[in-house]
């Protein structure tokens, strides 16, 4: 039921908020000043994508299978699951959500492996794995991505634009570095 619950609520304020902003940008163009915070985004997400410490997280997470983690499980874990902490206060994760809190432009930075697979994150993701959501399955094939459209973040609820990039290794992508550009 908690389930139900979390994801009617998610779903109801997306819906109200993807209302609101609906004339704010047409789908496939943003707003100047929005535009310049995606390319500025994009930029800085390729160079922590290459820290050598988040190099290191999606190798070990790439060498490990989930847990049988997924995401009708990982959504009915309340907060205070010990899966769900441990996701968030990882060495790499602190230093994500450090990242996002010097970056006034980023609600949030999520870190998946090859398979989509959350490794660590400045915010609770609402899913474990987002391999076949365009922010993923894009920057996966090695080239930094952006939509080209506001709408509410799922995680955070904020109006945002996806930006990700790839987590490089020999010249292949083993991970995506992805974050919420906020559209305000």
């Amino acid at each position: 039921m908690r389930t139900f619950s979390r994801l009617a609520t998610l779903m109801a304020a997306s819906t109200l908020t993807w209302a609101c902003l609906a004339g704010t940008a047409a789908a496939g163009s943003l707003p100047a000043d929005v535009q310049a915070k995606v390319d500025k985004a994009r930029k800085h997400l390729v160079e922590m994508a290459s820290d050598p410490v988040v190099l290191a997280a999606v190798r070990e997470a790439n060498a490990h299978d989930s847990g049988g983690m997924n995401n009708g499980k990982w959504i009915e874990l309340p907060d205070t699951d010990p899966a769900v902490k441990a996701a968030l206060t990882t060495k790499i994760s602190q230093q994500i959500a450090k990242w996002e809190q010097a970056d006034d432009t980023v609600n949030k930075i999520i870190l998946r492996d090859q398979k989509g697979n959350l490794v660590a994150a400045s915010v609770r993701p609402l899913i474990f794995n987002n391999a076949n959501r365009p922010v993923f399955a894009n920057a996966i094939k090695g080239q930094p991505w952006n939509a080209e459209e506001i709408k509410p973040d799922t995680s955070t609820q904020i109006p945002s634009v996806h930006v990700s990039a790839p987590v490089m290794d020999g010249g292949k992508a083993i991970g995506v570095l992805h974050a919420g550009v906020t559209a305000k």
